[in-house]
């Protein structure tokens, strides 16, 4: 139950004055008003029944706080009662006790949903646009990974972990394990052939649960059940034995993904849209390793776009160089800044270039295509354009250009080579080389979150911890970017003043 009650301020409170003003919990107290925390969460409690509890607004301070400096719940309680500063921002008199730490938890688990931490961090972009404070019309999208907190493990130790789980349950409910079930677990570990061992440890598990079905009453034994049901949704999951699937008991949404072509990670991709003028995230995704960069572009862009942001450039990797992104971005009336793509583009086009008005290749020699046709096999589709065999046979970069019994050039290009035709010439200029330097800022803030807000390993376990994590961290890093805005604007000003105070001493000076 929220019961509201007048905040007095005590003796003691005349201690705050010893909190310096440009202190940078004061600069993020001023730009942003919290208040609004308490309406957004008004409908997650009791309005009439239960214990008054602690203002949500109190405990959102109390968890930008501890992602701020990276604490655990513990440690930002305990920092809390004997820090002014941290008093100060959270509202309360130094003689005032603080909520236990495992409200912290409960609150973020209970009271804090992802769509209520998007709605947040909007809502305080929204109040610095209106502030003048962020003033930027781009949009600049990336993601980056975050490893798991476990280790991944291969399918032959899951199981193994899976028939001890049947086995251990079934002790607990029923007593005893039926002398007819074999719980002698083969030592996978003393196979060399890693497929073999697989198979064993499958056989093995698939018989142990056939044996308990059939000879226990399971009505008894919800927990036995409840883990046989698990095993058996893990085992029928084509991915699991390929290693693609889950690869731990403890963190079951956690996915192995790719760094580059020769490293990979085990964890969470947390993919992020940000303003590159004032480094402001405004929208975050969280999806597990093996998510593809991009795939939730156009969500990001929306939130970007609920935040009150007028978005008139995107910036974005390789990654997000595809014809879905681009169409969308054109249809949005919005400047695009993704470099190409060799993977999806391999034309060459210092070689050739592309008439759109009478759909004609020409090569560096100046020769045209004559006529197209289009083939299609299996999933791909591509076009077929073919050279003259006069101009090829007469052509002095013949031996170069053709392979050996060919009479003529045949250009195969995809169906979006000729729509990203244009689109790659306009990387080439410089105007787009030089206005593509602002996504640089984005590596920035991932190593900003990462090096000092805990971002390079997750906090917890599954895909809403993560994401819980991950939206918090961006909140804190955006308040902290709002203040050092407002610390630098502050002291321009003052030096500005500066200025104009000496300027008639100099003129004086001078006279």
């Amino acid at each position: 139950m929220l019961k509201n009650k007048p905040k007095q301020l005590s003796l003691y409170s005349i201690l705050y004055n010893r909190i310096p003003k440009n202190h940078i919990l004061k600069l993020i107290n001023d730009a942003v008003d919290f208040g609004f925390i308490n309406k957004l969460l008004e409908k997650s409690y009791c309005k009439y029944y239960g214990r008054p509890a602690k203002e949500p607004e109190l405990m959102t301070r109390l968890l930008v706080l501890q992602y701020l400096y990276n604490l655990s719940d513990e440690r930002v309680i305990e920092e809390a009662s004997l820090n002014l500063a941290y008093m100060w921002f959270l509202g309360i008199n130094p003689e005032e006790e603080l909520p236990h730490p495992s409200l912290l938890a409960k609150f973020r688990t209970i009271r804090l949903k992802e769509t209520t931490l998007d709605d947040i961090i909007q809502e305080v972009v929204r109040q610095c646009i209106e502030k003048g404070i962020i003033k930027g019309s781009s949009i600049s999208i990336d993601a980056t990974h975050t490893e798991a907190n476990t280790v991944k493990k291969v399918p032959e130790r899951i199981m193994k972990h899976l028939a001890k789980k049947i086995f251990k349950n079934m002790g607990e409910e029923i007593g005893t394990v039926p002398d007819q079930i074999d719980t002698n677990i083969p030592n996978y570990k003393e196979i060399e052939d890693h497929n073999i061992a697989k198979q064993t440890m499958k056989n093995y598990l698939e018989k142990t649960i056939e044996n308990v079905e059939s000879s226990v009453d399971l009505t008894v034994a919800p927990k036995t059940v409840e883990i046989i049901e698990e095993a058996k949704q893990i085992l029928n999951s084509p991915k699991f034995i390929e290693q693609k699937g889950i690869r731990s008991l403890v963190d079951k949404d956690a996915r192995v993904g790719c760094k580059s072509k020769t490293d990979s990670f085990f964890g969470y991709k947390v993919e992020f849209a940000m303003i590159p003028e004032e480094r402001i995230i405004t929208a975050v995704n969280v999806q597990d390793g093996a998510y593809v960069d991009g795939t939730d572009f156009k969500e990001l862009y929306e939130k970007t776009k609920n935040c009150g942001v007028e978005i008139k450039e995107a910036y974005g990797d390789k990654a997000y160089f595809r014809k879905p992104i681009l169409d969308f971005l054109k249809e949005e009336k919005v400047k695009a800044y993704i470099p190409v793509s060799e993977s999806v583009y391999k034309l060459d086009d210092s070689k050739f270039s592309y008439n759109k008005d009478s759909d004609q290749w020409t090569c560096e020699m100046g020769n045209c295509t004559a006529n197209k046709k289009k083939s299609k096999k299996k999933d791909r589709e591509s076009y077929y354009y073919y050279f003259k065999k006069e101009d090829c046979k007469n052509c002095p970069k013949r031996e170069e250009c053709l392979y050996k019994g060919k009479v003529r050039k045949i250009l195969e290009i995809t169906v979006n080579t000729t729509a990203f035709y244009e689109y790659s010439k306009f990387t080439k200029l410089e105007g787009f080389l030089e206005k593509y330097k602002m996504r640089a800022s984005h590596e920035w803030k991932n190593g900003e979150m990462k090096r000092f807000h805990g971002m390079d390993r997750a906090r917890g376990y599954g895909l809403r911890s993560m994401g819980t994590q991950a939206k918090l961290t961006a909140l804190v890093v955006n308040l902290k970017r709002i203040a050092s805005i407002l610390s630098s604007r502050s002291t321009c000003f003052i030096a500005i003043i500066e200025e104009l105070w000496l300027l008639p001493k100099k003129v004086q000076i001078a006279g």
